[in-house]
């Protein structure tokens, strides 16, 4: 099987955390090779600790064995580190439609309390951070004090 169609049937497998991106969009899918059957997928964690891990790398390996690829490989670099300018523009507007605020760029201020996000569910940028920890250790919470409407923002990294 080719590459490409490896990379579609992989690119199916959503965020478990945020289910409407897949990893490919988020940049977690780093590269895949072929040697004589032998295919190696090489994922990168968001962060270093994330939970989710392992459940994307059962998830890859049960998606190519249900395609009839057995000789699978799994591996994980930190090298270089993810970052959120690997996230896709169009998992940055599935983000926001799903009521997350997507990272502006990796490189954003990381003072928390000064940092202008835009509110997810009516476009205000009079928002307030709440606490820099949302439900996962990717995202923060804030609250637009124009909807008075809570939400999470993805980290930028």
């Amino acid at each position: 099987m080719n590459i490409s169609k490896i990379e579609t049937i992989i690119s199916e497998i959503p965020d478990p955390e945020i289910p409407v991106i897949n990893i490919k969009e988020l940049g977690i899918l780093r590269n895949i090779e072929c040697k004589d059957n032998h295919y190696t997928v090489t994922i990168t964690p968001t962060y270093t600790a994330c939970p989710a891990m392992s459940f994307i790398e059962n998830e890859i390996r049960n998606k190519l064995l249900r395609v009839g690829i057995t000789d699978v490989e799994v591996k994980t670099t930190y090298t270089p580190a993810w970052t959120t300018d690997w996230i896709s523009e169009r998992a940055k507007q599935k983000l926001k439609e799903y009521g997350i605020a997507p990272p502006m760029h990796s490189s954003c201020a990381m003072n928390f309390t000064t940092q202008k996000v835009t509110c997810p569910h009516c476009g205000s940028s009079d928002t307030k951070t709440i606490s820099r920890f949302g439900s996962t250790a990717c995202k923060s919470l804030l609250k637009c004090n124009i909807c008075k409407e809570p939400f999470e923002q993805f980290k930028c990294h």
